[in-house]
């Protein structure tokens, strides 16, 4: 035990310079900032919903600079084909052999921006990498990067002309944020500093990518106390028998709960959850994963008020 607490303080130290690193172009949103990383720790993918020019794309390149990741960037358009993202079959004139070329998945970190903005075969064809890990193109599999990490965009306001993701594939992303607009102090020092785009460029990688595999590694090592997993799991029972949800959370929704809480632990630099854990992701692990039943509003506004109740309706554990 003593050598697990001794590991998860050096990890809270190494992850803290990440986030100290991305905080140089993204002001005042360390919460937010510590959940994106704890996501990429516990080897899911990211929703971001929200309006254009909040900042995610910058976020998700300081975060690919800190680490030493390999970026790539792939606009949705309606007329994106799944070749376009996944790489393409060439014949070799010379070898007479049909060779594939790699497409832009083939990175670590993929900002996947305006999502909704392209055709369901399209979108089915990243959420099938992002589930499977692989690519699979005329019969031979293509294995992607074991760090490999979705953040995809989507617009909340724009809905004409765009293809909303259905809730199975939904369910294939660990979370769903929301950056939000800074304070006034916080544009302030955003609009009298230095320009954003030399802010990035003064990101210095402060870890490898053999270390954060590791880290990912120490998560499953995290303490749950068995109290504390139930109540977990009544949390997510609340959703599947709340009289104004229509779909609650699933088994794999579940799963992803613990693992969210599990890397939050690390990221704070302890050895253990705690029922605070889980309560600070039931909004950003259930949201996206839960329907709302037709005569109830399916907004951002409801689903946070539901989400509110599900939270005083459960009994916190207390330790004996």
């Amino acid at each position: 035990m003593e050598n697990i607490k001794e590991a998860v303080g050096s990890a809270q130290t190494e992850l803290n310079r990440i986030v100290y690193e991305v905080e140089k172009v993204i002001i005042g949103k360390e919460s937010l900032i510590k959940t994106t990383l704890a996501a990429l720790l516990a080897n899911g993918h990211v929703l971001f919903e929200d309006t254009p020019g909040i900042g995610k794309t910058m976020l998700i390149k300081a975060l690919a600079r800190s680490i030493d990741l390999k970026f790539s960037r792939i606009q949705f358009t309606p007329d994106l084909l799944p070749s376009d993202i996944l790489g393409v079959s060439i014949y070799n004139m010379e070898s007479h052999q049909f060779e594939f070329r790699k497409g832009p998945i083939f990175a670590q970190i993929i900002l996947a921006d305006e999502i909704n903005r392209t055709t369901p075969k399209t979108q089915a064809a990243l959420l099938e990498a992002m589930s499977e890990h692989q690519v699979t193109m005329d019969g031979t599999s293509y294995p992607l990067s074991d760090l490999f990490f979705v953040l995809a965009t989507q617009n909340p306001i724009e809905y004409e002309g765009t293809f909303p993701l259905p809730e199975a594939q939904l369910d294939r992303f660990l979370v769903k944020l929301t950056i939000g607009y800074p304070t006034f102090d916080e544009e302030l020092a955003l609009m009298t500093g230095e320009d954003t785009a030399l802010k990035l460029t003064h990101i210095q990688p402060v870890m490898s990518w053999e270390r954060l595999s590791a880290l990912k590694a120490l998560v499953d090592q995290i303490f749950v106390d068995t109290a504390v997993v139930k109540y977990a799991l009544r949390l997510v029972e609340a959703t599947r028998n709340h009289p104004k949800i229509a779909l609650g959370i699933s088994p794999r929704g579940s799963l992803a709960f613990l693992k969210m809480a599990r890397a939050m632990a690390l990221l704070d630099g302890r050895s253990y959850c705690t029922p605070d854990d889980f309560i600070n992701l039931v909004t950003p692990v259930f949201s996206h994963r839960i329907l709302l039943k037709t005569k109830y509003s399916q907004d951002q506004h409801s689903t946070q008020a539901i989400l509110n109740e599900i939270i005083s309706s459960v009994s916190v554990p207390v330790r004996a």
